[in-house]
């Protein structure tokens, strides 16, 4: 599912809600999550999961094509870790 089709389906949900006032709901959810990650806060939506930021260290790696050594530089990467509600939906429990 991308964005616009979760827009489409709250909104046909949801008949008294304009179009775009559901737009302007779903991209305020996202851009908060997105800032709160930015400052290395976690979020956590119960029965969905948590979204966090993990560090990965600086190190040397290697160019695939040629072999030779790089150095990578340490770097910030999203991690989400589901909750148990949505491990069991899935798993069909």
């Amino acid at each position: 599912m991308i964005r616009s089709e979760l827009v489409q389906k709250i909104a046909d949900e949801n008949p008294h809600l304009y179009q775009r006032d559901v737009e302007r709901i779903v991209a305020t959810i996202f851009d908060e999550i997105i800032e709160a990650m930015a400052r290395g806060d976690r979020v956590e939506l119960r029965g969905f999961g948590a979204f966090s930021v993990k560090q990965r260290d600086a190190r040397v790696g290697r160019n695939p094509r040629t072999g030779e050594s790089v150095s990578v530089e340490e770097k910030h990467v999203p991690f989400f870790k589901t909750g148990k509600l949505l491990r069991d939906r899935l798993n069909g429990k």
